[in-house]
């Protein structure tokens, strides 16, 4: 690692502690630190947008639900939305095969950036990579949520779901500049400006931009982001309105891979090795945006509209690793380059209402959506003669001119549609409250239609068509028996779209898209508010079909494999200890097993979190920060015979705040996996074993004014 980053860190608690008050008022300038201190606290808010429930509070909602805000956003300096939710317990992030594709694990299921939702609607995010600095919250709502969002069209998100909202402009105005690095020399800058205006501060604007590019810690791993977003909004009392307008561009050149394994675990290279090839990278372009309408109808009853779309563009030459050798890292490489475009919409309207019936309340709900998707892509594999690929090595890795063509499927230059999804919802539910809404019971069901199309890579014929419906039910129940403290049960279903077969010349079936599968969980957990603390435990089962290669030889196939069935336990507590500690940490078990009583691959049987922050009592506008994240066992191949080791990691940091020319100028310093730990962090991939290697230490330090 080079000097850069500790010698620009020393510099900047070198300009905090140099920085004069005796020109400024000492008690405004007093006053600017506290405030700024407090408003930079990082929390999580317990509750969020839970889908056609709207905003609601987590001790009234029969599911888990958080959200991790702005400020927590602006003290991380994350690079991706994954960094984002390493603060959560019960959330683990990996990568797709060979790109710089992030997925997420919860519940031990996958969750694809093709499900992550924006303003509450699904396609609309950019699909592979996510830039934080656009968003304001990341809410995480865990277990199926098919009738809370619909299905999610890339088929995956039955352990959980995540939706973020694209900031907008608060009640206060705001005008912030930040410049930072992370790694080794990836420096960047972003402004961030909102304001109020018209009578009553009805309309609010809010503009956010942001640049960074270089290398990060990983040697020759270099990300370059260009993020630009625009909100209006309005509110008139009654009628209430907002538009977001979002433009992310992404770069990333040399990504380390993941290694496939076959029949043992590798040894591990040090922690800032890169085994990719310098002709590798993954480029992104995606413009994106939401409308959301609301219209009070009365006092207790609500109209409300969203749309959304999204255009997003990629292209990358992705790369592949295989370890053959365990001594020498003697292995097998391959290149494959792919063009891809999407194009989706995607339309919500409902109503939303409470009444009285005596003593009983109703909380109804009614409403539909439909999403539209086309997705066009082609493919062009760099595997050498015969597909044997190329010879290369994990520990010393050579780099190689790009391997010929060995084979191409579809239009490289003018790619055409492959996928054709069209997902379409109604939807219906009441939540009864009795006893003075002590007792609420929520039931609903949702009709869900799914129609996916395929077309051939030779031709682009219409080769499948699935047309499916089902009706997917809710129940609900919320007991709130004292102060503070709810319980709850919930039962509800899934309609998923199938997994796509990886695009893979091995595979009698490479690319196809499976039927539709139904799944199902039960729920059962308990809620605790107390002080400004709150605590959350959840027990859960999760059933559905489960997936993978069956066959052989040059019957190989992608299908449905067995029942697969994950039970779990989760555990989160955060909140304010005392005055100034303040916590975010959980747990959580997970017992995912396969028919038969295999594991699951690549799914933990234990996650740990523990964050904790300090604003020291003895030195006005400094805090002090870390976190502990701890990943058990888990195993790494079908066959449960091959284990990667637990790993924890510890992150420090520190944060000071000052007041110079009346506004407060914040720093901020941390050390990710401060001791340099080297570990594999995950052996999860939907196609084929394969290990993510955990970054390294990692140094990241910023600076802010707000004016």
């Amino acid at each position: 690692m080079t000097k850069t980053p500790f010698l620009l860190s020393a510099s900047l608690l070198a300009a905090a502690a140099a920085a004069p008050l005796a020109a400024q008022d000492q008690q405004s300038a007093d006053a600017i630190v506290v405030t700024a201190q407090r408003d930079n606290a990082t929390q999580v808010i317990n509750g969020g947008d839970a889908g056609v429930f709207g905003p609601m509070p987590a001790e009234d909602l029969p599911f888990a639900i958080r959200s991790y805000g702005e400020t927590l956003i602006t003290n991380q300096q994350p690079l991706t939305l994954g960094e984002v939710l390493d603060n959560d317990p019960t959330v683990r992030t990996t990568y797709g095969f060979g790109n710089a594709a992030e997925q997420f694990v919860i519940r031990g299921f996958a969750l694809f950036g093709d499900d992550v939702g924006v303003n509450g609607l699904y396609g609309i995010a950019p699909r592979q990579l996510i830039a934080p600095e656009l968003f304001g919250r990341v809410e995480v709502l865990n277990g199926p949520s098919a009738f809370i969002n619909g299905a999610a069209p890339g088929g995956s998100g039955l352990g959980g779901s995540v939706n973020l909202g694209l900031k907008r402009a608060g009640r206060r105005d705001l005008t912030r500049v930040t410049a930072g690095f992370v790694g080794d020399a990836h420096f960047g800058g972003s402004i961030d400006v909102s304001r109020r205006f018209g009578a009553n501060d009805a309309w609010g604007l809010r503009v956010n931009a942001a640049y960074r590019d270089g290398e990060v810690a990983i040697d020759r791993e270099d990300r370059r982001t260009k993020v630009l977003g625009a909100a209006l909004d309005y509110d008139g009392g009654a009628f209430r309105a907002a538009l977001d307008f979002a433009y992310q561009e992404v770069r990333v050149d040399g990504l380390r891979p993941k290694v496939t394994i076959t029949s043992f675990i590798p040894r591990l290279p040090y922690g800032e090795a890169n085994y990719a090839q310098d002709y590798t990278f993954t480029e992104l372009r995606d413009i994106f945006g939401t409308l959301n309408l609301e219209y009070d109808l009365g006092e207790n009853a609500m109209l409300y509209a969203r749309a959304g779309a999204r255009d997003g563009r990629e292209d990358g030459i992705y790369g592949g690793i295989t370890a053959l050798d365990a001594a020498t890292g003697a292995a097998n490489g391959n290149a494959l380059f792919v063009p891809r475009t999407d194009n989706n919409e995607s339309i919500e309207a409902g109503v939303r209402g409470r009444v009285m019936l005596g003593s009983t309340s109703h909380e109804l709900n009614a409403g539909g959506n439909i999403n539209w998707q086309v997705n066009r892509n082609a493919y062009d594999f760099r595997y050498g003669p015969g597909f044997a690929g190329f010879a290369t090595n994990l520990y010393d890795t050579p780099q190689l001119a790009l391997p010929a063509s060995t084979l191409v499927g579809g239009d490289l230059d003018n790619p055409y549609p492959i996928a054709k999804n069209r997902l379409s919802s109604l939807f219906v539910s009441d939540t009864i409250g009795l006893l003075e809404d002590k007792l609420l019971v929520t039931a609903g069901v949702r009709y869900q239609s799914i129609r996916t199309q395929g077309f051939s890579y030779f031709g682009g014929a219409r080769e499948s068509v699935y047309d499916e419906d089902r009706w997917t039910p809710v129940a609900g129940i919320v007991v709130k028996p004292v102060d503070g403290l709810s319980l709850y049960g919930n039962y509800i279903e899934a309609l998923q779209q199938g997994p796509s077969a990886p695009v893979d010349p091995l595979l009698a079936n490479s690319g196809e898209v499976l039927a539709p599968r139904v799944s199902q969980q039960f729920e059962l957990g308990a809620k605790y508010a107390i002080g400004r603390m709150f605590a959350s435990l959840a027990l859960y089962d999760i059933e559905r079909p489960g997936e993978g290669v069956i066959g052989t030889g040059g019957d190989r196939r992608f299908g449905y494999v067995g029942n697969q069935r994950h039970q779990g336990i989760e555990a989160t507590l955060n909140g304010e200890i005392i005055p100034g500690l303040r916590l975010i940490t959980g747990i959580a078990f997970n017992d995912a097993e396969l028919e038969g009583g295999r594991s699951v691959v690549g799914v933990p049987e234990v996650t740990f979190n523990g964050n904790v922050e300090w604003d020291l009592p003895f030195f006005p506008g400094f805090t002090l920060t870390g976190r502990i994240t701890h990943t058990g066992e888990q195993f790494a191949d079908a066959a449960n015979t091959l284990t990667l080791n637990d790993w924890t990691t510890v992150d420090l940091g520190a944060r000071y705040v000052f007041a110079a020319g009346g506004a407060p100028v914040t720093l901020r310093l941390t050390a990710d996996n401060l001791f340099d730990k080297g570990y594999w962090a995950s052996a999860f991939d939907v196609f084929a074993p394969a290990l993510l290697q955990g970054s390294p230490r990692t140094v990241r330090a910023s600076a802010s004014v707000a004016f």
